[in-house]
């Protein structure tokens, strides 16, 4: 039997690549190791604690109860007894879903909306656009904390807001953040106003990545500057505005330190949230299995989301 040719056998690897092989691994290994102790085994934990009663302190008094903490919180008993309704307004899950996707079906839009506008209007060699450019920008690195303070006092009953609403012939005299109906939009204003500059600076990066060329065909073939903006601008964005939605809806999703300071999840359960229900039940209930259990719904909504997505994105792209 002929031997076969030197070349199909692996190469030996020689000290010299050896040693950089390991110095690469290396760099990386602070990295991984990091995440593997702070996020891939807390979120191992996790799942298993979404399977058992546990309400902290030795782990032998753990209870195994496999799905049952995830009936407990969609209350599936009642809910089949009486219709998926119940679960949105009377149970504590069904209600912070709710509060969420509204509050993520709004604020998203609106973000998105106002960074490309604020993008489209400080892209031009403006006199003051770079203080400009840093004065919306300020909010996303302030203190959260500093924000809400000074965003709640400034919508309470007799507050700046209210009485600018009522000098332009508005009769609104409550306090936002305690009116049941008027406090999850608190909140959807504060975020948007926060994040809406750093969104800005990546739409302004892109901007600036389009093409000149293209504009100037455009203005050949007599395209108006709307036409311009529909059939240019917003296409060449799309990838951007894809990543942007991305990471805005897991934020959303994630929401609770505006909530924390500015309703604490109140008035009632107006704008109890997703997290801020893990947070209850985990740290003043001490229901860690409980607060898992939502902690996995909440993960497999995300997941959910996200790779909707990338399909529609990669659906485009093939398009």
């Amino acid at each position: 039997m002929a031997k076969a040719p030197e070349s199909r056998y692996k190469r030996q690897m020689t000290g010299y690549e050896r040693k950089k092989e390991l110095i690469a691994y290396s760099f990386l290994a602070p990295n991984f190791i990091g995440f593997a102790v702070f996020t891939l085994l807390p979120v191992l934990f996790s799942i298993f604690l979404s399977f058992v009663k546990w309400k902290g302190g030795d782990f032998s008094s753990m209870e195994w109860v496999g799905l049952g903490n995830y009936a407990e919180i969609f209350k599936s008993a009642k809910v089949a007894e009486k219709g998926i309704g119940y679960l949105f307004t009377k149970v504590d899950l069904g209600i912070a879903l709710k509060n969420t996707l509204f509050f993520t079906v709004v604020t998203v839009p609106l973000t998105l909306v106002c960074a490309m506008a604020l993008a489209l209007a400080l892209n031009r060699a403006v006199k003051g656009a770079v203080g400009f450019r840093t004065v919306f920008f300020f909010p996303y690195v302030a203190s959260m904390v500093a924000i809400c303070v000074c965003w709640r006092f400034m919508m309470m009953k007799d507050g700046p807001i209210n009485q600018l609403i009522m000098a332009l012939g508005g009769s609104y005299n409550k306090s936002w953040t305690a009116d049941s109906n008027m406090a999850i939009w608190s909140i959807i204003l504060v975020s948007v106003w926060r994040n809406m500059g750093y969104y800005m600076v990546i739409y302004l990066a892109a901007l600036q990545g389009i093409p000149v060329d293209l504009y100037e065909a455009a203005t050949v073939d007599g395209a108006s500057k709307w036409q311009q903006f529909i059939h240019v601008t917003l296409p060449q964005l799309r990838p951007t505005t894809f990543f942007a939605s991305t990471m805005l809806i897991i934020s959303c999703f994630k929401i609770y330190d505006v909530v924390a300071i500015m309703t604490e999840g109140g008035p009632g359960r107006s704008t109890k949230m997703l997290v801020t229900y893990i947070y209850d039940e985990a740290f003043s209930n001490f229901n860690y299995g409980v607060a898992s259990a939502i902690a996995m719904v909440l993960l497999v909504i995300v997941l959910i989301f996200t790779l909707a997505q990338f399909s529609m994105e990669d659906r485009y792209a093939n398009n």
